[in-house]
């Protein structure tokens, strides 16, 4: 969950050497350095790959920036005409630096530990798509997805194509798994949280196995709450995150026992760091104990968080602390 960033002083004085963020990701060697730099410091059982979910829009022929202290910023993507200038295929040509990256973490990378790629879910990604940037409910495209659904579903099922080759060329260049974010889901009703989220998330899980058999694949609908049972019962994956707001005891009875959860210790315990964070700790061990779990955020480690509390919550989940 965001293992790097600018947290760490070692970061940030990487990326003032890197110019643009999107000039970072697409340095092998910078982004291997960044990809490392949360290893060195904490010993943590895998690595996250440092990249970015908006490579995916770039490679597909959308103008993306980053904007100092603001974030994305996208050509948005509001009716035919826009996508009609997008790619029909994604551009992996374009996104080889992140697959030499893959390759060269997994090559410093001890066999003890697990490198881990990721992309957005395609309903996440066409978020930014459209509106152009981040923003309250991501409003743009939820109205673009009633108003035009036949637009926004192709959108998904080119983001879908798009995203399992993605996906498979980290596999391939050394991957141990893979992830996929889809922070924007939770807004969703349920019908269309099925019809945008679980069923594009399932179809690429299903892409991804048929060029990657037995592809180790975690799936993360941010806020997915009472929906969670559906989503894991319809999406193949092997593992499930779950939001910093849900109960992980209702979201283990919702998962089959031999699939692993991934969360759920609130970001801001993590900020505040001593006894709160030790019982955040805690409490998530004493909920997924006794089953597949990966300890873990409910969401990315915040730009105000000490590296010493991130010290701290792995010193007492090893039991140590």
């Amino acid at each position: 969950m965001r293992q790097a960033g600018r947290y760490l002083p070692e970061y940030r004085e990487l990326r003032a050497k890197a110019g643009g963020f999107l000039d970072l990701c697409y340095a092998p060697e910078m982004a291997t350095e960044v990809t490392l730099q949360p290893i060195r410091r904490f010993d943590l059982d895998a690595a996250i790959l440092f990249s970015d979910i908006l490579v995916v829009p770039h490679a597909l022929g959308q103008e993306v920036r980053f904007v100092e202290g603001e974030g994305p910023r996208l050509d948005p993507v509001t009716g035919l005409a826009e996508f009609g200038r997008l790619k029909d295929a994604i551009d992996l040509d374009m996104l080889a630096p992140v697959y030499e990256t893959v390759s060269r973490v997994r090559k410093e990378l001890s066999r003890e530990k697990a490198l881990i790629g990721f992309c957005g879910a395609p309903y996440t990604v066409a978020t930014y798509m459209v509106g152009g940037r981040g923003g309250e409910e991501q409003a743009p495209a939820r109205l673009l997805a009633y108003r035009e659904p036949d637009v926004f579903a192709e959108l998904i099922e080119r983001l879908v194509t798009a995203s399992a080759a993605h996906l498979v060329a980290q596999l391939k260049a050394g991957a141990d798994a893979v992830q996929i974010f889809d922070s924007w889901a939770g807004d969703l009703p349920p019908g269309e949280f099925a019809r945008w989220s679980t069923r594009p998330i399932a179809e690429l899980c299903e892409r991804v196995r048929a060029e990657v058999p037995g592809a180790k694949i975690i799936a993360f609908a941010r806020g997915a709450g009472a929906k969670l049972a559906d989503f894991a019962g319809v999406v193949p994956a092997d593992g499930f995150g779950v939001a910093t707001s849900e109960d992980l005891r209702v979201a283990r009875s919702a998962v089959y026992a031999s699939r692993a959860l991934q969360g759920a210790v609130d970001p801001i315990a993590l900020v505040a760091g001593g006894a709160a964070l030790d019982r955040a700790v805690d409490d998530a061990l004493a909920a997924l104990g006794g089953h597949p779990m990966i300890l873990n955020l409910g969401h990315g480690v915040r730009q105000e968080t000490p590296p010493e509390h991130v010290a701290q919550l792995v010193k007492r989940a090893r039991g140590k602390g």
